[in-house]
């Protein structure tokens, strides 16, 4: 390997980011029992791994395991905003190379995904794809990767395009698509550290509020239960018909966004696309209403127009600006339009997590033995990686589950018996 060994903000903050991570790793049994396998058997030694992940205490966690399977690994941030600096330093201090720290700017960023390639990856882990795509447009393409994976929806729809263009150059397992962690991390996960951030941010109250969420997929899903569970009056907007059916049945009004700009108080992006709220949604609403996004990239709230089309600025809390509109109302934009649970919490539950970051660890070693009979698509992650891990991750809950009997094994196999 070769290279500048790191960049972060400070390292004397390694201590307080070593119990930052004891913390989570108390609280990460599946990824910790893999730690400890991939310790005896190093499944992944000599490796050179590139992640370009949030720098959370999760993520440490992940990257301890990674080392301890023998690994090296570059670690840089997903998001300019959601590193934090203490594990940043604890990482490097453990011998990680991390070049990441909260409040980078876009050409920070991107320098520093640059310096984590100067490692040369065999393996990649990206959470938006930002990583690949980089390599991709480095027309020499010089670097000897077997294969990559992927965090997160938007940059799986990132990498599937690719993919069908044909121009995706190395194979991709879509981490996201596992069910232990789409199901439980997106709905769970983003549910509750997006209105962790929004509280953090505002000390808002939800109660009684009118809360607009753009987008019922898993993480709009998850979103608006845990709203509802805290009094609010959910509202869902949709382009998709059979998410806008799923949220009516599940209780949700639904209507379009040029009339929920109208009513709401709170609203919260989460579609994975881009400008799905914009500065004619703003000049309707009311005086006081507040602007989040929990989706991948801060594309989601047209930030730039809002801001144009506004009066004056000021930054009145910490991750907290109030625009002044022409009309004289006020409306909060939070975190600048990035991820919310990340720039103003701390990502998802280290409990949640520990279930995507088996999926990583244990994809990694897949592609390590699968090398050569994976092409360059986007796979799924085996059924029997992902089945393992709610196993180990029922027995670290105490839970107990039947099994079927042989006659009952034999009778889902067959045809002949019915109606008795």
């Amino acid at each position: 390997m070769s290279g500048m060994k790191h960049k972060i903000r400070d390292e004397r903050l390694s201590d307080n980011g070593g119990r930052l991570l004891k913390w989570a790793e108390d609280h990460m049994p599946v990824l910790m029992s893999i730690k400890k396998r991939f310790g005896v058997e190093k499944p992944l030694d000599g490796i050179q791994i590139v992640a370009c992940l949030h720098v959370t205490k999760e993520t440490g966690v992940l990257v301890r395991t990674l080392m301890a399977g023998g690994a090296r690994v570059a670690l840089t941030a997903s998001n300019p905003l959601s590193t934090q600096d203490e594990v940043a330093a604890a990482l490097v201090n453990d011998g990680a190379n991390v070049f990441a720290w909260k409040g980078q700017t876009k050409d920070e960023y991107y320098d520093c995904i640059n310096k984590a390639l100067t490692f040369n990856p065999q393996i990649t882990m990206d959470d938006g794809a930002d990583v690949v795509t980089k390599i991709h447009s480095d027309a020499d393409m010089k670097y000897s990767i077997m294969g990559g994976t992927e965090e997160t929806t938007t940059g799986v729809v990132r990498l599937k395009a690719m993919a069908a263009k044909g121009i995706l150059k190395y194979p991709i397992i879509a981490v996201n698509n596992a069910e232990t962690k789409w199901d439980f991390d997106n709905i769970y996960g983003t549910g509750q550290s997006t209105i962790d951030g929004i509280l953090r941010a505002t000390n808002t109250l939800i109660a009684g509020k009118k809360f607009v969420i753009a987008g019922y997929g898993h993480c709009g899903k998850g979103l608006a239960n845990r709203a509802r569970g805290m009094g609010a009056h959910v509202i869902v907007t949709e382009v998709d018909p059979m998410k806008a059916l799923k949220a009516a049945m599940d209780g949700f009004e639904v209507m379009q966004m040029n009339e929920a700009a109208k009513v709401g108080d709170i609203f919260v992006t989460a579609t994975g696309n881009k400008n799905v709220v914009t500065k004619e949604h703003t000049a309707v609403m009311k005086d006081g209403a507040v602007l989040a996004n929990t989706g991948h990239f801060n594309v989601e709230i047209d930030v730039k127009r809002i801001i144009e089309s506004a009066r004056s600025r000021l930054q009145i809390r910490d991750y907290v600006e109030e625009l002044t509109l022409e009309s004289d109302k006020k409306v909060y934009l939070l975190a600048d339009g990035r991820l919310i649970n990340l720039a103003a919490a701390e990502g998802h539950p280290s409990e949640v997590m520990d279930m995507s970051f088996a999926n990583q660890a244990l994809a990694a070693e897949h592609i390590r033995h699968n090398a050569e009979m994976l092409k360059p698509i986007v796979y799924d992650v085996p059924k029997e990686i992902d089945a393992h891990i709610a196993k180990l991750k029922l027995e670290t809950m105490g839970i107990k589950i039947d099994r079927m009997t042989e006659e009952q094994e034999e009778y889902v196999k067959g045809w002949s018996e019915g109606t008795e």
